[in-house]
C-alpha cells in the first residue's frame, strides 16, 4: 500500500505540508476561509520536526502490522479493507494508547472540541496527498515501500 515519506534531506521546514493538510480538512478547501474563517480551524494531520539542519514533516505511515490499532481499546483506531489506518471519531474516547503506541510520533490530540486522535487519512478524495503534492521540494513522496 502507498504511504507518504519524507525525504529530509531536501526538506527545508517551510511547513506547506501542514498549511496544504489544514486547507483540505477545511470545509470551505480556501486557504484564507480556512485559516481566517472556520471555527475551530481543522487541525494539520502531518507536522514538521527540526532539529537543528535536519527538518522533516511527520504523519501516519499506515503500518501492515500497526501498533495503534492493538493498542486502541475502543476500535476507534482501525484498518480499513484498502490496508489505511484509520481513526472512527465516534468511537475515539481520548484514552491516547495510540498516541504512545505509535512508533513514529504520527498521531496527535486533538482537544478541541471533543478529545480525539487526529492521523493522516492520505487525503481519500486525492489521487496524491495534498502534503506531497504542496511539497516545492518533493521532500515529501507517495509511494510503496
Amino acid at each position: 500500500m502507498k504511504s507518504v515519506y519524507p525525504k529530509e534531506d531536501v526538506c527545508m521546514a517551510c511547513r506547506l505540508c501542514e498549511v496544504a493538510c489544514v486547507v483540505e480538512h477545511s470545509k470551505s478547501k480556501d486557504i484564507l476561509k480556512a485559516f481566517k474563517k472556520e471555527y475551530p480551524r481543522p487541525l494539520s494531520r502531518t507536522r514538521v520536526e527540526e532539529r537543528e539542519a535536519v527538518s522533516f514533516s511527520v504523519q501516519c505511515r499506515h503500518c501492515e502490522e500497526p501498533d495503534c490499532v492493538e493498542a486502541c481499546i475502543t476500535g476507534a483506531m482501525h484498518k480499513n479493507e484498502e490496508g489505511m489506518v484509520l481513526v472512527n471519531e465516534e468511537r475515539c474516547i481520548g484514552c491516547w494508547m495510540c498516541v504512545m503506541a505509535c512508533p513514529f510520533g504520527a498521531i496527535t490530540r486533538d482537544e478541541r472540541e471533543k478529545k480525539k486522535a487526529s492521523k493522516c487519512d492520505l487525503c481519500p478524495e486525492r489521487e496524491i496527498p495534498a502534503c506531497v503534492f504542496a511539497c516545492p521540494n518533493r521532500a515529501l513522496v507517495f509511494e510503496d515501500r
